[in-house]
């Protein structure tokens, strides 16, 4: 064994010499220039980097000191493991009962008012001009419930869809 560290120590390579720079050659025609003389390095000292330091603390220098400390983000929340089976979703809830009515197609027109104070609504379909007062039929279809000076209140015969529609001033 001591044969071989041995054998390994002469072996190993002695440290390079430290490399010059090479001296520049001078040009033709010009005088080579003197050689510069270089600085002795300045030693390390090693005390100074072993020496503990001192922590950061939370005062720092901050270009930004006159705006508000953003908040931390809340904290991240981990995924479920892969092994947990993810529970079926319910289904949206439907509305029982039958579907509501359609909306009544009138328009709204007027409201003439008689000598006698009777307001009548003046209405139409697009294509026949209806009329009538309070808790007349109309079309058939329809029931004027009330009559206002800017709306009117109107449901089906058999009292279901209650709706107001607006003056359309047409």
């Amino acid at each position: 064994m001591a044969a071989v560290l041995l054998l390994a120590w002469m072996m190993w390579p002695a440290a390079p010499a430290p490399a010059r720079a090479p001296a520049a050659r001078p040009r033709a025609g010009r005088p080579a220039a003197e050689p510069v003389a270089q600085e002795p390095l300045a030693p390390v000292k090693l005390e100074a980097l072993m020496a503990p330091r001192q922590e950061p603390g939370d005062a720092s220098r901050n270009p930004f000191r006159y705006q508000p400390k953003v908040a931390p983000p809340p904290p991240r929340q981990a995924a479920p493991p892969s092994s947990m089976v993810e529970a079926p979703r319910p289904a949206p809830a439907r509305p029982s009962g039958p579907p509501p009515p359609p909306p009544i197609p009138l328009k709204f027109i007027g409201v003439l008012e008689r000598a006698n104070g009777v307001k009548w609504a003046v209405l139409s379909d697009g294509k026949v001009t209806l009329h009538g007062k309070d808790g007349d039929n109309i079309d058939g279809r329809y029931r004027i419930v009330k009559i206002g000076n800017e709306s009117i209140e109107m449901t089906y015969l058999d009292g279901r869809g209650r709706q107001v529609i607006r003056l359309t001033g047409q």
